[in-house]
């Protein structure tokens, strides 16, 4: 097949006039009949890479899809635009699958989602060897490998699948995997002389930046500085309580948005979903539950409300971002007292030896005659607990601490379940007429103390999960461009800075660009310098060697009284709340300058800590007489943030000027147009970027095409969608024009 046939089918079923770098290239290689795995960037095209192939191809393209949602916003738009599509998995009744099944086989699709549970059947899969499946498509590929940050043991089952299947193409699609994660990738799907593309990572239009934060009271303060400048964007929390707290606030002071987490009822994450993609709602506040499908153009900020576990789960969440190319902003709130959070999940995911086996011993005593245990997770973590604590194992148990820390914690346990069934010791079932799932032990003789369980391999997924949280906290404490470190990360090179990051603005703007400290400033300075001094140890003359933090050194300077501070005795230092009459974030800021320009540094390693550096050694004794450095003049209180007011009821005028990147000039019509499209995705029940996105609607209203064929000319418009509601949007363009030639303003 030759280039131009494959460019007018592209056009014919998308509506795009060329492909973007590498899609062609991709398209080709599995059009070809090549293992293909393509690593590419949030935003980046991937889904048509698979569906245009799909389209060409004799037979059925079967998509493995991890989420629901994802599956059937994919299929909806698909449908939309005239392509027999459809989805299987367990939301859907008997007779639903069912049919898709029947639809399969007598060849009445091209394209088929399928969710990778599905494959824990081995009738499921019987039942696809009727129909003539020409490609395998791997959606979020790096599911598969337990070295990635959202590993999904039912992805492992997939390479199984594809050999009883009669080994069709296969084409595995990811946006964040490290060169290990793609090796295992290939390894796990045992692709044959695969064609592997690694797509540019860099996201010009992203602008990537850390703010470190003293307390919540910032972190709230700082979400609705963001919020109220960007207007449209997800804030991501580590946790449903976090997520569910952060919410409470935003209502409490008039900010509209949507909270999403995976605790809410299906039908309320729909809702939820629905509602923000739509574009009913502008915010949304959420887990990483909130996360593969979302691909609303129009977001201009993520901010991380917490660390993130990986770089590449903060990667790949920062680029749901800017998807339409505009310039958008990324943020990620550090305090360092968050990284807990992480370490009880790393701690949840990697069980260790002892504690699977424990897991393993409470199943074995909780089974019925049937060998089945239907106990609940939780019910299974206390019984763990106790094992743990009071003996049993092939190791007695380590004490009270780690019965404690993963004894009580489901998630632990459910991850001991996960590499029990994996390694063919149980296999879960759904228990019927209830929304649980129990275990079945597949060899009901065989004790606990005989399993063979991979402690060398468990100790290295913890090992690397462990490693993956320090690199989230070398990201932060970096001095080096965000963007060229994230590409650095991953493996490509990355010569020129990004020139819009934290860091580089910095770098662009110099101590020399800072006007003179006066002299009471800079005696604020040198106290808060003594602050840390006095917080290290001294090794000597002009020598100081770091003991804390930044996290204690702040609380300290502005007489905090954390218990953390008040229980170690630091509220009794002479230098203790010597900024107490500035406030918490004045300290705060004050520090990240002091780090900025050189007169505090902060160490490597799992533990940062801040020493006072030679520069910052003169500067306090009083040995520079002029200073340059960013200080904070003007503290914003909450009260004065704009986030927090006028959100309740106020609504833009259809005449007034979009918040997108449209000439003045074309500011009404774009305004009209859109609020057509509004009407149509109202009625149709579907998001508005479905009629037509953003681009689409600032061509037409910087073009004005008189005509259809004029109008084709712009990207994005496809032959469905202009059969469906170009006529209406080159009426509305008319009738525009005249009104306006009519008035004299054109």
């Amino acid at each position: 097949m030759d280039d131009s046939q494959i460019l007018e089918a592209l056009s014919r079923h998308f509506g795009h006039a060329s492909f973007r770098r590498p899609q062609g290239d991709v398209v080709k290689s599995i059009l070809s009949g090549r293992d293909t795995l393509a690593i590419m960037p949030t935003g980046g095209g991937k889904s048509l890479c698979y569906q245009l192939p799909a389209m060409l191809l004799d037979g059925i393209t079967i998509v493995v899809s991890p989420l629901i949602a994802l599956m059937k916003d994919q299929v909806d738009a698909l449908c939309a635009k005239g392509i027999d599509a459809a989805m299987l998995n367990s939301s859907q009744s008997w007779a639903e699958q069912s049919e898709v099944l029947a639809r399969l086989s007598r060849g009445g699709l091209k394209l088929a989602y399928v969710a990778p549970e599905r494959f824990r059947a081995q009738s499921f899969t019987r039942a696809l060897r009727g129909a003539k499946i020409s490609l395998f498509a791997v959606d979020e590929a790096h599911c598969i490998s337990q070295w990635g940050h959202d590993f999904r043991p039912d992805y492992m089952r997939l390479g199984e699948a594809l050999e009883s299947l009669g080994r069709p193409t296969c084409a595995a699609f990811t946006a964040t995997a490290t060169p290990d994660v793609r090796e295992d990738i290939l390894r796990q799907l045992c692709m044959r002389e695969p064609s592997v593309f690694v797509s540019g990572f860099a996201r010009k239009n992203l602008s990537f930046n850390v703010r470190e934060v003293s307390g919540k009271a910032e972190k709230f303060a700082r979400v609705c500085a963001i919020a109220d400048k960007y207007k449209t964007g997800i804030v991501y929390c580590a946790t449903r309580k976090s997520a569910e707290e952060l919410s409470k606030k935003l209502w409490g002071e008039g900010v509209r948005h949507i909270v999403y987490h995976g605790a809410m009822t299906p039908a309320e994450r729909d809702a939820a979903q629905e509602a923000f993609m739509g574009g009913c709602e502008q915010i949304a506040v959420a887990t990483n539950a909130f996360g593969m499908g979302i691909d609303r153009p129009d977001i201009r900020f993520v901010c991380h409300y917490e660390l993130t576990g990986s770089v590449e789960a903060l990667y790949q969440e920062a680029g749901r971002a800017g998807r339409d190319g505009a310039e958008s902003y990324c943020e990620m709130l550090l305090m360092y007292a968050d990284k807990r959070v992480q370490e009880f999940f790393i701690e949840g995911a990697n069980p260790s030896a002892d504690f699977i086996e424990a897991v393993y011993r409470a199943v074995r005593d909780n089974c019925d005659n049937a060998n089945e245990c239907a106990m609940p997770i939780d019910a299974l973590a206390e019984e763990t607990a106790d094992i743990m604590r009071f003996g049993g194992g092939r190791r007695r148990a380590r004490g009270g601490k780690f019965a404690r820390l993963s004894g009580a914690n489901a998630m632990a346990v459910s991850s001991a379940l996960g590499i029990l069934r994996r390694l063919g010791y149980v296999e879960r079932f759904d228990i019927p007429s209830r929304r649980a799932r129990g275990t079945r032990l597949l060899d009901p003789d065989l004790p606990p103390s005989r399993l063979d369980l991979p402690e060398s391999l468990l100790a290295e997924k913890r090992r690397r999960d462990e490693a993956k949280l320090r690199d989230v906290l070398r990201y932060a404490y970096s001095k080096q461009c965000r963007q060229k470190w994230i590409l650095e990360y991953f493996g490509e090179d990355c010569p020129e800075p990004c020139g819009k990051c934290d860091v580089c603005m910095l770098s662009s703007a110099p101590a020399e660009r800072q006007p003179p400290l006066s002299p009471d400033e800079i005696l604020e300075v040198r106290k808060a310098l003594s602050g840390v001094a006095r917080m290290s140890h001294r090794a000597g003359a002009r020598q100081w060697l770091p003991r804390f933090g930044r996290d204690k050194i702040v609380k300290c300077l502005a007489g905090s009284r954390d218990a953390k501070i008040t229980s170690s005795g630091l509220d009794s230092l002479s230098t203790y709340g010597i900024l107490k009459g500035h406030g918490a974030k004045f300290c705060s800021e004050l520090f990240s300058s002091l780090v900025d320009f050189g007169l505090v540094s902060i160490t490597d390693g799992e533990y940062p800590l801040a020493a006072i550096t030679d520069f910052g050694v003169s500067v306090m004794l009083g040995e520079v007489s002029e200073l340059r450095i960013a200080y904070p003049r003007e503290i914003s209180k909450l009260k004065k943030v704009p986030a927090l007011q006028a959100k309740k009821s106020a609504k833009k005028s259809p005449r007034e000027k979009p918040e997108t990147d449209v000439p003045d000039f074309a500011a009404p019509l774009y305004a009209e147009l859109s609020a057509l499209r509004s009407q149509i995705a109202a009625k149709a029940h579907i998001p508005v970027y479905r009629v037509f996105t953003n681009a689409v609607l600032r061509g037409l209203a910087v073009r004005r095409p008189a005509d259809a064929e004029s109008a084709m000319e712009i990207s994005g418009i496809g032959k469905i969608n202009s059969k469906k509601y170009l006529n209406r949007f080159l009426d509305l363009v008319r009738n525009f024009t005249i009104r306006n030639e009519t008035e004299g303003k054109i």
